[in-house]
């Protein structure tokens, strides 16, 4: 049936105003709400006060204050529960408990009464230490923990603080493995999701310094989130809606010739916020090498971005935001790449727009358009002096995605149901030119060429709902999922979350279910996918890279400790089919998308918190993991011994993230009102290894000290052990303008810590040894 012109016309007309409202995204995370206060006194007039906010919780603890009619609008507050103070001199305090379980903006009104004499507030940090209602473990990293945190290495900062928690593991180059999963972890940046590899080789990496406050979940998913579920890191940007202007620049430098600095500025005036940051570093150390030697391993990256917000009435509010991020980087040689003369290069850039429009239409009822717009480029080049082969690579993707959500209150109920849609182009070109057939099979092609593109499109809706029955917590969803790159596909899954609080012992035990549907990752699966290079390796089985289907289990218990301590402590299962994981060209960082007939994993991870305890914060955890693989293998890139090496894991083998013990530790004590000490490290147990040489290959390619850091007989890389040391001080503090500088030294004891070695899917890669950094931050 055809349809009359003036209507596919109105119906264009629609699709552009729906992609206008979706191309433009909220500047909150997902699972955040927000708190519009008034204070008045006891005529009705409004009063400027000062508000504490506080959510052990949730790492909040905020100093705030009304404006001259007595309002004030806490937002991005994660959902929780919450203990507000407002203050007023001659009025007598006062002391409340409120919920934020939505995106549902909570109104409260505080009316402040004349003081008698000798008023007091109690205030009770322990009624927040533990939320009653929390269905599964959620781990947040606040704005004070991050301008705390260790000094990282450029475009590592947000990934180390992501890996301190438990059930993460950082292998090399900073790909981060939730849980026994390879690329599938998921970036929620301002509420738009990132589901492509963000570690430094793959795409340029925002800085800590730019972030004001990290979620991160391993389990019990709300159904609003799909596609990359190995784990969810929700990553908060946006600032404060201060008037006049404020901002920060921080500058830090160290050892390895490093140097970064990151400047950001916002200035509110009326209903209206602009904002603007830029930043960019310098380092002789950006990836892992493969040898002690630290060859050819130079980077510049740089970028800025520009945002601005306008609440045009308190129901409806408008955000746009522009980033471009870049990064060029050198790749790092092994001994015989670096006695030839090799030099490869690589490069990644990004431009991305982001806009939201949000409306309240009642007390119980807000509806949200988000979407995004972006470019991705990345590039590798090879010198001709390059072995054992010349690698060369231009490969990307466009992509639009859209977002429409309304979320809803009623009785008991928090509801929130929405759609999104993906559409993107992803374009390949790869090519090489061996330079050593001795070290391929004879049958090896010499040179390869492909070139490739193709559409992708993914589309979902979603429905979910957290119920509170007294004691009883129920978060339950649903999610529908259609992928269309290579294969075309749908995928229904149910998602369920159950809590029961004990208040007798402040302590909350919980179970989730979260089936998942898992795309592949974006990087080559062209390639990977495609026929054309049967040629390569005809032994492993070409096919289409598919979906990966799992099944997530999770048990736990969080309880509070003597009114300061938090313990968290969770066991779980996963199995998949179709299991994601890549294949490394060899030391290039270049990976191509694999999967396995299955997997099971599981594990479990204990974590033990101080939110806040008089002079002391921190925290120590540890994570216990085991995973195996069963073959066959689909996809990636194969060339000589590693076709022997994939041929050979038959059965069942670990996989590459089967790290069986991992810890974690950081501690922070404020030794006077201005010098604080830190002190933290981390602990692994050693990576598994497949390498069927001699060891006189290994101390020819590598050299002797990597040998002595190998386990051949366990098929181990002997245990990494770093400690490491802070020490801060505020030099100068008035208001909110402050001056601090930090200094570390990680790796106290110098210790060479391997981090893989020559494995067939993760390649050789080496820990830093002892270094220092300093950083001094301004804020004003």
């Amino acid at each position: 049936m055809k349809r009359h012109p003036k209507a596919r016309a109105a119906s264009r007309r629609l699709l552009a105003v729906f992609f206008f409202l979706g191309g433009v995204s909220v500047f909150a995370q997902s699972n955040s709400g927000e708190l519009r206060l008034k204070v008045t006194d006891p005529s009705g007039l409004g009063l400027q006060s000062s508000v504490n906010l506080v959510s052990d919780a949730n790492h909040v603890r905020e100093s705030l204050a009304t404006d001259d009619t007595g309002n004030l609008v806490a937002r991005l507050l994660p959902f929780g529960v919450y203990r507000i103070e407002v203050r007023r001199a001659n009025f007598a305090p006062v002391s409340q408990a409120l919920e934020i379980r939505s995106a549902i903006p909570v109104d409260l009104h505080v009316s402040l009464s004349v003081a008698p004499v000798n008023t007091s507030v109690v205030v009770k940090d322990t009624e927040t230490l533990v939320d009653p209602h929390r269905t599964g473990t959620v781990n947040r990293i606040d704005e004070d923990t991050i301008g705390h945190s260790a000094i990282a290495l450029p475009g590592r900062s947000v990934i180390d603080l992501v890996n301190s928690e438990p059930g993460w593991l950082l292998e090399a180059n900073g790909v981060l493995h939730p849980r026994g999963s390879e690329y599938q972890t998921q970036f929620v940046v301002d509420g738009i999701p990132f589901t492509d590899n963000r570690s430094p080789s793959y795409a340029p990496e925002m800085e800590a310094g730019e972030v004001e406050s990290i979620s991160i979940m391993t389990a019990d998913y709300p159904a609003e989130y799909g596609r990359k579920l190995g784990g969810v890191v929700e990553v908060n940007t946006f600032k404060d809606f201060a008037k006049g202007l404020h901002g920060e620049v921080i500058a830090s430098g160290g050892s390895f010739g490093t140097a970064d600095g990151v400047a950001s500025a916002q200035y509110g005036w009326g209903h209206n916020t602009l904002g603007a940051d830029i930043g960019g570093a310098f380092t002789n150390r950006y990836l892992d090498p493969p040898v002690l030697g630290n060859f050819t391993n130079k980077a510049t990256t740089g970028n800025f971005g520009g945002s601005y917000s306008r609440d045009f009435t308190d129901r409806d509010r408008l955000n746009l935001v522009i980033l471009h991020d870049q990064a060029r980087f050198e790749v790092p040689n092994e001994n015989l790449q670096q006695d030839a003369g090799q030099r490869q290069d690589r490069t990644s850039y990004e431009t991305d727009g982001i806009a939201s429009y949000q409306h309240v239409f009642s007390s119980d009822v807000l509806a949200d358009v988000r979407g995004m717009v972006r470019d991705l480029t990345a590039t590798l080049s090879s010198n001709s002096l390059s072995t054992p082969i010349i690698a060369s690579q231009n490969r990307g993707f466009r992509e639009g995605y859209v977002k429409g959500t309304v979320s809803v209150h009623h009785g008991r109920n928090e509801i929130k149901t929405g759609v999104e849609a993906d559409f993107a182009s992803v374009r390949e070109n790869f090519n090489y030119l061996i330079t050593d057939p001795t070290q391929f099979d004879p049958g090896t092609p010499p040179a390869f060429n492909f070139l490739g593109h193709a559409p992708d499109r993914e589309q979902a809706a979603f429905v979910q709902d957290l119920v509170r029955l007294g004691r009883w917590t129920v978060s339950a969803g649903l999610r529908w999922d259609h992928y269309h790159l290579l294969v075309d596909q749908n995928a229904v899954s149910p998602r369920l979350g159950v809590s029961w609080y004990w208040p007798r012992m402040n302590a909350v035990f919980h179970a989730s279910y979260d089936r998942i549907f898992q795309t592949p990752a974006f990087e080559n699966i062209l390639l990977s996918s495609s026929s054309e290079i049967a040629a390569l390796s005809p032994e492993v089985l070409r096919l289409p890279v598919r979906p990966s289907l799992g099944n997530f289990f999770e048990l736990g218990l969080t309880k509070g400790i003597l009114g300061n301590l938090r313990l968290d402590l969770n066991s779980y299962s996963r199995s998949f089919s179709n299991y994601a994981d890549d294949d490394l060209l060899l030391n290039t960082g270049v990976s191509f998308p694999i999967a396995f007939r299955k997997a099971e994993i599981y594990g479990a991870e204990a974590k033990l918190e101080i939110p806040h305890w008089g002079r002391a914060s921190g925290y120590l955890s540890y994570s216990y993991m085991l995973g195996v693989g069963y073959t066959p293998v689909t996809g990636g890139l194969f060339l000589g011994d590693d076709v022997a090496g994939a041929l050979a894991n038959t059965g069942k083998f670990p996989v590459s993230q089967d790290q069986r013990n991992t810890v974690s530790a950081r501690f922070r004590y404020q030794a006077t009102s201005r010098i604080w000490l830190g002190f933290g490290g981390g602990y692994g147990s050693g990576l598994p290894t497949e390498f069927t040489g001699t060891p006189q290959d290994v101390i020819d390619e590598y050299g002797l000290p990597i040998y002595n850091r190998i386990n051949f007989a366990r098929g181990r890389v002997r245990p990494s052990l770093s400690l490491d040391a802070s020490v801060g001080a505020d030099l100068w503090k008035q208001d909110k303008r402050s001056v601090r500088l930090q200094a570390d030294l990680q790796n106290l004891t110098n210790r060479l810590n391997v981090i893989d070695f020559a494995g067939l899917f993760s390649g050789t890669a080496v820990a830093p040894p002892r270094s220092y950094a300093l950083r001094l931050t301004t804020q004003f």
